[in-house]
């Protein structure tokens, strides 16, 4: 009997789920397989063709169902591709092309976001935030509503990949396999990986864990080319491993102002699996350029946890170098420079931008949560509120850790007799511009050093 009812529970699920169709609030992008063939790998392209309908969102319309448009496509992720019945993929078409008004460019990706039960706004706000940090490329991204061989599957963020191109990592572009020493300092593009490649480079952190780090562009190195990014890694890893933490040795690799606006986008959404997995590094050619942090990518384990910390503490991943950059004066001295631009000028928008995406997601968002019950979020309004109290919490607390109120700015004289301890306890013999505990005639004081 217990068998009968949860089959009977199973094929409810499945009819509810054959039922639900596409609200048409939204593009729909219409994918067909050649011969309706399933989309089984993340390794292996199958031959497709796609329209897409832009229904009365302004865009234009990308081929027809008369006139449909020839692509590649295959499955992507990690855990996104293995852990869920909703699906994400990547494609590629045979010449570039404009979708949805995004710049010209051959490769995208259909992201399905299925473990977002927050509206869908974790990586939405995740990627607003890079826009507020200024970072210098913010992968572009559409909503849109997926049929797939005739079946709506759901509402997808048709996405572009990380990449180098004029429109996304803008550098030059390395060749694979190059062997001329000038040529060979960049550009590069690598991601801090979670998961063992063939295409990686790994070193020994200065904690003793493992950073390994996947090559994207070159995707194949000479000895030449492997040589020079171990070189370049290791020296990074030795100088954030620096005893002294007034040292700037590690400056001389990594862009600070890059790596201290991505940090904050990170703390903001308390993503504890940044530096662990899909941290993104590129340098441009020359010997003069260094290496900066970014795009962002993903967002998915934000928000995860109740504790008020910074992400480097008690984080679930092993993450790479972050725990030791935080202890640099220098590095959080330009977090605080930053983060009052962004609490003054930005975060006041970050409310109306939330609400004036679930309104105008919501239907889809609806449609969604039918076709996938197990994911999605029932009811968008609820997710949204939900998701603003955690965002609000997380940015006071931030407020109070990186610009409390009353903190006394002070000039330090370098004579002083006084001790000086920088946020994590590490004593600073000479102190440089940076937040610091003073400790004199038994009496511990915060302070500003200008």
């Amino acid at each position: 009997m217990k068998k009968f009812y949860l089959l009977t529970i199973a094929i409810l699920c499945s009819l509810i789920a054959s039922a639900a169709t596409a609200s048409g609030s939204l593009p729909i992008m219409y994918v067909n397989t050649n011969g309706g063939a399933a989309i089984t790998s993340k390794d292996t392209y199958i031959d497709a063709t796609f329209y897409i309908d832009p229904k009365s969102s302004g865009y234009t319309a990308v081929g027809s169902s008369s006139s449909p448009v020839a692509m590649k496509i295959r499955g992507r992720g990690n855990t996104s591709w293995t852990d869920y019945d909703k699906k994400p993929y990547r494609f590629k078409l045979t010449v570039g092309t404009k979708l949805l008004d995004m710049s010209k460019s051959k490769n995208f990706c259909l992201l399905a976001y299925a473990d977002d039960q927050n509206a869908f706004l974790r990586n939405t706000l995740g990627f607003k935030l890079s826009e507020c940090m200024g970072l210098a490329y913010t992968p572009d991204r559409r909503a849109v509503e997926l049929v797939l061989n005739g079946n709506y599957v759901g509402l997808y963020f048709l996405t572009e990949t990380v990449r180098i191109d004029k429109d996304r990592v803008a550098i030059t572009k390395q060749d694979d396999n190059a062997t001329d020493a000038t040529l060979i300092t960049g550009g590069w593009l690598l991601e801090i990986d979670n998961a063992d490649d063939p295409a990686q480079v790994k070193i020994t952190e200065g904690n003793g864990n493992t950073i390994r780090f996947t090559y994207k562009d070159p995707e194949a190195l000479s000895t030449q080319q492997s040589n020079y990014l171990t070189n370049q890694l290791t020296a990074m890893n030795s100088g954030i491993y620096a005893t002294n933490k007034n040292s700037t040795a590690w400056e001389s690799y990594i862009n600070l102002d890059t790596l201290a606006r991505y940090y904050i986008v990170q703390e903001i959404m308390d993503n504890t699996e940044a530096f662990h997995g899909s941290t993104y590094l590129y340098k441009q050619r020359g010997d003069a350029n260094i290496w900066s942090f970014g795009p962002v990518w993903d967002f998915a384990n934000a928000y995860r946890r109740t504790e008020q910390q910074f992400i480097y503490i008690n984080s679930p991943f092993q993450q790479a170098w972050i725990a030791e950059i935080a202890k640099f004066p220098r590095f959080q001295a330009k977090v605080r420079d930053l983060w009052k631009t962004f609490y003054a000028t930005q975060y006041p928008t970050l409310s109306s931008y939330i609400d004036s995406f679930v309104t105008s997601m919501s239907a889809a968002i609806s449609s969604d949560y039918q076709r996938w019950p197990s994911y999605g979020t029932a009811n968008a309004n609820t997710a949204k509120s939900s998701f603003k109290a955690l965002l609000d919490a997380r940015v006071q607390w931030l407020e109070q850790q990186w610009n409390p109120a009353g903190m006394e700015e002070t000039l330090i004289d370098e004579n002083s007799p006084a001790q000086f301890y920088n946020l994590q306890g590490v004593k600073i013999d000479n102190p440089e511009r940076g937040l610091y505990i003073k400790v004199q005639n038994g009496k511990a004081t915060k302070i500003i050093v200008q």
